[in-house]
């Protein structure tokens, strides 16, 4: 299958997943925007926090060694970025850069970065205390030499990218399940083939089972709009089995294998550390029943390729979908391109129309919080790596 092709069944069916958050009533909370006033900043940080459930730091930051107001802060991105986020920032110095080489000439003088981070970009910072990352992943900024050994401040977006991650997962698992991904070939080549799926391949998703590997912020999203389709949602997270009452059982990371191999559909939504990587193998994919789907909305870094290829071609699993890929961007030629039953895009899940929105008020929050002293959002455990 072309990419063209997969392409054209990803966007078949955006407008199916598009109305899926108006299955479950009341989950979306009214904007409480309605009483505030016309400076509405806080107000939105209030609703995001209450809608994507963003975690506030047990301390606030005044009492880490070493801080003290910014004076300087370097922000990638344009100046419609810089005025959003002056206002909470009054006497800061905001600077914009729009590549990571203009951020490492301008790091000498700089207390804090929002919206970028690397290791050069570390090793010029000598006086950043803070970098507010834009993604949920950060292994690119914890893992840069000195970030660790000097303590310094990580936030990130976790939480963030979570309705629209969920929904492209939920994208593909919809186009699996009703052969979009055999029925669009078909439709390339001008043919009416409506045997191409049979109907035993078509599923009603009601009373399959769904695993979602890692109930985070991004496989709750996922799990709640599975649970609204009539599904049964397993799922395992690191440190407990709690969970929302829509998710039927929650195991630690050692049942992981147990649960694939009673699921038809499996989701990984894992962050990526020491633990983590290489954790989809052949021994998973054996695990998993030959009528299953692997859908990886993660890192590719998660999946053992060679065993996903192999587990692919030999048919024991029924396919995968993969926002991600190990190697990253995945090369022309590449044996995944036209393994049996997969569905490629590229890196693509995080974005939406309304993603920009939600990480410019949280760069707002948090530059407000800290410039104050505050308790920061969306802290990174520097040692857990997420």
């Amino acid at each position: 299958m072309s990419v063209f092709t997969k392409t054209k069944v990803m966007v078949g069916v955006v407008a199916v997943t598009a109305v899926l958050s108006q299955f479950a009533a009341g989950q979306v909370s009214p904007s409480v925007c309605a009483d505030c006033d016309a400076s509405c900043a806080d107000c939105d940080a209030a609703e995001l926090i209450q809608r994507l459930g963003l975690r506030e730091a047990s301390e606030p930051v005044r009492d880490r060694p070493g801080w003290s107001p910014p004076k300087r802060v370097l922000v990638r991105g344009g100046q419609s970025l810089i005025e959003w986020l002056q206002p909470a920032a009054p006497g800061v110095e905001l600077v914009s850069v729009t590549t990571r080489q203009a951020a490492v000439e301008q790091a000498s003088t700089a207390d804090a970065v929002i919206a970028i981070c690397s290791d050069a970009l570390v090793k010029a910072g000598s006086r950043v205390k803070w970098f507010q990352l834009p993604s949920a992943g950060v292994e690119y900024c914890v893992n840069a030499p000195g970030v660790k050994e000097r303590k310094i401040l990580v936030t990130n977006a976790q939480r963030l990218y979570g309705p629209e991650v969920a929904e492209h997962a939920i994208a593909m698992m919809l186009a699996f399940a009703r052969g979009f991904h055999r029925f669009f070939p078909e439709q390339v080549k001008g043919r009416w083939s409506p045997s191409a799926v049979p109907n035993q391949q078509r599923w009603e998703l009601k009373n399959k089972t769904l695993l979602v590997a890692g109930l985070g912020g991004i496989g709750t999203e996922v799990a709640w709009r599975a649970h609204a389709l009539g599904m049964r949602v397993t799922a395992t997270r690191r440190s407990t089995r709690e969970g929302p009452e829509y998710v039927s059982y929650v195991g630690l990371s050692d049942e992981l294998s147990k649960l694939a191999a009673e699921a038809d559909v499996v989701i990984n939504a894992l962050p990526l550390t020491p633990e983590t990587r290489a954790i989809f193998d052949v021994g998973f994919f054996e695990t998993m029943k030959p009528t299953a789907y692997f859908i990886n909305v993660g890192r590719g870094k998660h999946v053992v390729t060679t065993d996903l290829l192999d587990a692919l071609n030999s048919g024991q699993i029924a396919g995968a979908g993969l926002d991600v890929t190990d190697p990253e961007p995945l090369p022309p030629g590449h044996p995944l391109w036209s393994a049996p039953n997969v569905l490629i895009t590229p890196h693509a899940a995080s974005g939406s129309d309304l993603a920009s929105r939600r990480l410019w008020i949280l760069y707002r929050e948090n530059l407000r919080r800290y410039v104050a002293g505050e308790r920061m959002l969306s802290v990174v455990d520097l040692d857990e790596g997420y």
